[in-house]
């Protein structure tokens, strides 16, 4: 029995396991920076889609229906690649002297010195502001469907103090389509959470490809077979991992909507 805990102890703190377990890092910052970013281009978009001016609503419109017609895996390798792409194209325009140019074997970039070579912090970022991107397009939907919900006397009422149109949508209009946003928000929450798993698509080593590595059949050349396939038993970690994240997800919102529909309730009730 000792020997079997000393055993499992020491394998699953090896420099690998303790890696995997900082990878935690990697998925959780992408769920909530993506989150936020949804959250930010959700309201810009119902903003736009809600504008008095036709091209306004035009853009709003395009943006929430064509990105949320995009599959989701080409989207998020799509925009990444195009950036660094975008980037590197323009710093060879800038540094690329055609001699330069002629002395490049590859493809692309146009010459070395423009080549932009991104880690993991510069992918983490962009794949999560695809994820922003993505979502932020269903949050606009989410998020204009609420403004519609919300009571016009409200609205008539703040007009009748005197308030700008933009005081009437940032101080009162949005204030108050929360309670009626927060359901579909938490759905769109739910949806990035997932997302997540695809990070590993951008080269960043996540918890989903760290799992892949550890639990595919290990030998060492003094030892032999240490493990045959494991890589279910990880995976459902990771099962295990997505199910607690969810459940604390549902409660947090829970607790948000019941904080943020108070009011209106005291109304109902009133």
């Amino acid at each position: 029995m000792s020997e079997d805990f000393a055993f499992w102890l020491s394998y699953l703190t090896n420099g690998k396991h303790l890696t995997w377990y900082a990878s935690f890092q990697f998925t959780i910052f992408a769920a909530l920076f993506g989150g936020t970013l949804a959250v930010i281009f959700g309201l810009i978009g119902a903003t736009l889609k809600n504008s008095r001016f036709f091209p306004l609503r035009l853009i709003g419109t395009i943006y929430s229906s064509i990105v949320r017609g995009v599959p989701d895996v080409l989207f998020f390798l799509f925009f990444p690649l195009a950036f660094e792409q975008a980037v590197e194209w323009f710093i060879a325009s800038q540094v690329c002297t055609p001699e330069l140019i002629a002395a490049q074997s590859a493809a692309w970039p146009p010459c070395k010195e423009a080549n932009w070579f991104l880690g993991t912090p510069e992918y983490l970022i962009l794949a999560s502001v695809s994820l922003g991107l993505v979502y932020g397009a269903f949050a606009t939907n989410v998020i204009h469907g609420a403004l519609r919900s919300v009571p016009k006397g409200q609205l008539e009422a703040a007009r009748a103090y005197g308030m700008s149109a933009s005081q009437l949508l940032w101080r009162v209009h949005i204030r108050q389509m929360w309670v009626y946003a927060l359901p579909g928000l938490s759905n769109v929450w739910m949806l990035i959470i997932k997302a997540t798993s695809l990070l590993s698509l951008l080269q960043i080593a996540d918890i989903v490809l760290w799992a892949d590595r550890l639990g595919a059949p290990n030998f060492l050349p003094a030892v032999g077979l240490v493990h045959e396939d494991w890589r279910w038993r990880y995976y459902l970690v990771l099962f295990l991992f997505y199910i607690l994240v969810t459940l604390l997800s549902e409660k947090a919102f829970e607790a948000i909507m019941r904080r943020a529909g108070r009011g209106i309730l005291s109304e109902v009730r009133g």
